[in-house]
């Protein structure tokens, strides 16, 4: 056990024998863990106990903690709170977390006369519901066309429109905008809306055949045939549905792990119906039992969600969980039981729900075996190609981009482990040949600039890829070579058919079609082509922007540069009003008015 400092020998004699919320703090006095307990004291006290049974997780973690706090609370449920409340605002590094919770998707049901539905990713108290999380954007999306297929709802954010717009011409929205449509009426859609979310089909059909009926006998045929429409497609919908239970509201969740990762599946069983499911990647949890991975699961996962069923079938009996019951009932405002099933259709869905998680796993096992051949394997490839005596790990590619000799510009693009390392480009002004297109001396110089002291400075490259073929190579490689740079390779690619052109041989390097090597080749040269194309554009925008504001009186070269680095564009200077001219460092009022007049009187 290492020696605590005299801070927490004191802090841990203090600790009360009372439930709350631990917080351990490294010496930059970050927070990289939270814990409760029911017993501060006991809990406390035995990570710094004889580090014999500790996991190496807990060990590295007990080994940074500087500092601790704790916050006493009333029973175990406002602990079991707080803690989750803490971990989702400090994301501790030595909790277990889902990976980018904060980024989960969300339907969002507006809070408004006439409410609308779209995707978001921000749930905030505005009296909006919301339906989630949700992995995959896509499902998000994909649900969206559904229902607006299903319910002409409407997806313009006014409501004061003189007249419908195209989307209620091709009957995809029923203009309430216009007052095409009442608000009840609507109102019955987005009802219907919510139990189609909730995975109510049922509730739906029997509302929809209502509606249907009603306007049959008021004698609105156009209204009781778009309800039949509507009532269509949901049942069609509904006959891809598998019952699975006899009724109820349920969540199965299956827990996987492999050397690929922590996976947790949750079916979403409605009304007795299989609606859906999703997946979730954990992180942190290696070292730790199956329990505390699933328990820290289901408070991250509740902690956020939408809708709470009121039954939870868990693969796994853990410690608390008639804690997490109360938790979730106190969340959901009604009983909800978490239940470990042991026999019966319920334990068939939580083993199912284990084994969609187990595939994930191998799915994603799969992924990173093709990902790795795609970047380090195909670096491989091509040292072996090139005859290098190991992988690059560290590739750089150089492009120029000019138009006629202006503004001529260069770009050097890093690949590391065959990926792209964007801290590491660098983009170039060339000097020497500024209105003078020579491509051979622009690369000469860009070289020159780069490797002129890379040997004392670093990195060096294990190879250098000159965009343009022989003709680049021949004008490169002397001043690369005179850099001290002896050893390293460079090589010349054409811009056709990506040829690859070696010091000293005559004949190109031809890499087989639909290599990994050439696929990798093809991405490098691409993204120095972007990257130098992209620094050309900013700087012949700002050319041609100056050239505009060189007409306004007033309006010298300290104003163009700070009416440039304030507005950066020339639609951005177009649109200022004369107060907003009048803030920018340098500029006053008569040059602001200068500047907005010009452009209002010249209408550029």
């Amino acid at each position: 056990m290492s020696v605590l400092s005299p801070e927490i020998e004191e802090k841990l004699a203090l600790l009360p024998d009372k439930p709350g919320v631990y917080l351990m703090k490294d010496d930059k006095g970050r927070i990289i863990y939270v814990g409760k307990a029911i017993n501060l004291k006991n809990r406390v006290r035995s990570y710094f106990q004889s580090s014999r049974n500790h996991s190496p997780k807990v060990q590295a973690l007990v080994a940074r903690i500087a500092d601790l706090e704790y916050i006493i609370t009333a029973s175990e449920i406002e602990a079991l709170i707080l803690e989750c409340n803490l971990i989702k605002k400090h994301r501790p590094k030595y909790n277990i977390s889902l990976r980018d919770d904060k980024t989960y998707p969300y339907i969002k049901v507006t809070y408004e006369d006439f409410p609308r539905v779209y995707a978001t990713r921000k749930v905030i108290k505005d009296g909006a519901r919301y339906f989630g999380p949700y992995t995959s954007a896509g499902a998000v999306h994909e649900t969206l066309r559904l229902l607006k297929t299903l319910f002409p709802l409407r997806s313009c954010r006014n409501l004061d429109a003189k007249r419908p717009c195209l989307e209620h011409h091709i009957k995809r929205c029923l203009a309430p905008c216009a007052g095409k449509i009442d608000k009840e009426t609507y109102d019955e859609m987005i009802k219907a809306v919510g139990l189609f979310l909730e995975g109510r089909s049922d509730a739906v059909v029997k509302n929809l055949k209502r509606l249907m009926a009603d306007a049959a006998e008021e004698l609105e045929f156009e209204q009781a045939a778009r309800l039949r429409d509507q009532l269509t497609a949901v049942e069609k919908i509904i006959e891809k549905q598998n019952i699975v239970t006899g009724s109820g509201d349920q969540d199965a969740i299956g827990l996987a792990r492999s050397a690929a990762g922590i996976c947790a599946q949750v079916f979403f069983i409605r009304s007795g119906k299989m609606v859906g499911r999703d997946h979730f990647m954990l992180t942190g949890g290696e070292d730790e039992i199956d329990q505390s991975i699933l328990e820290a699961f289901v408070k991250q996962y509740y902690s956020q969600a939408a809708f709470i069923p009121r039954e939870i079938l868990l693969p796994l009996e853990l410690e608390e969980q008639y804690l997490l019951a109360d938790w979730l009932s106190s969340i959901k405002g009604g009983r909800v039981q978490v239940e470990t099933p042991k026999r019966g259709t319920k334990k068939d869905l939580v083993n199912m729900a284990a084994g969609n998680a187990a595939t994930v796993l191998q799915e994603q096992a799969t992924r990173l075996e093709a990902d790795a051949g795609k970047t380090a394997g195909a670096a491989a490839e091509l040292g072996q190609y090139l005859g290098l005596p190991a992988a690059p790990e560290r590739i750089e590619c150089f492009d120029i981009s000019h138009i006629q000799g202006s503004e001529t510009v260069a770009s050097m693009v890093v690949f590391e482990g065959g990926q792209p390392n964007k801290n590491e480009y660098r983009r170039y002004k060339l000097k020497t040949v500024e209105g003078k297109p020579d491509d051979f001396k622009s690369m000469q110089e860009v070289v020159g600039r780069r490797y002129r002291e890379a040997i004392e400075k670093g990195p060096i490259p294990d190879l250098i890829i000159i965009d343009g073929g022989k003709g680049q190579l021949s004008s490169a490689l002397p001043i690369i070579r005179a850099a001290g740079l002896s050893d390293v390779t460079v090589v010349g690619l054409a811009k056709e058919f990506e040829h690859i052109f070696r010091e000293g041989i005559s004949e190109p390097l031809i890499l087989p079609r639909h290599s990994q090597s050439l696929y990798l080749v093809q991405r490098i040269r691409d993204e120095a082509h972007r990257f130098a194309i992209t620094y050309h554009r900013k700087l012949r925008s700002k050319r041609n922007l100056v050239s505009v504001l060189d007409h306004i009186p007033g309006i010298g070269a300290k104003r163009r540069k700070a009416l440039w680095d304030h507005f950066g564009s020339l639609a951005k200077i177009k649109a200022a009003e004369v107060a907003e001219l009048a803030k920018v460092e340098g500029m006053n009022m008569p040059s602001a008015e200068a500047v907005y007049s010009f452009f209002r009187n010249k209408n550029i």
